[in-house]
């Protein structure tokens, strides 16, 4: 993270340890980029305010570029880490996704 970032307040990461639930088939923007959208999710139990919470999530994905193309290779129901930044959907969307800025295989 740059430091310029955090003194602006301007911090927008995530990571989350998902597995890989469906994915739309690999396209390409007009400029040649590959796309691809995919549904992780996720299950935990976390603490909260000293008391365990059962926590399960889908949380929609996008990748671009190189990542797009590995990812369009990963066996469904893979355990994956993912990071990225959250945005809304589309510019009017007030539902967010993910846009990757990496991941890794779990084993």
């Amino acid at each position: 993270m740059q430091a310029a970032q955090r003194a602006s307040g301007a911090v927008n990461e995530l990571g989350l340890l998902a597995k890989l639930a469906a994915r739309d088939a690999l396209r390409w923007t007009p400029a040649g980029i590959p796309i691809l959208s995919a549904i992780v999710t996720h299950e935990s139990v976390q603490m909260e305010a000293g008391i365990p919470r059962e926590v399960g999530l889908e949380l929609s994905i996008r990748a671009a570029g190189v990542l797009a193309e590995q990812l369009s290779r990963i066996d469904l129901g893979a355990i994956l880490f993912v990071e990225g930044f959250l945005a809304p959907r589309s510019r009017n969307a007030r539902s967010l996704i993910l846009h990757l800025t990496r991941f890794r295989l779990e084993t």
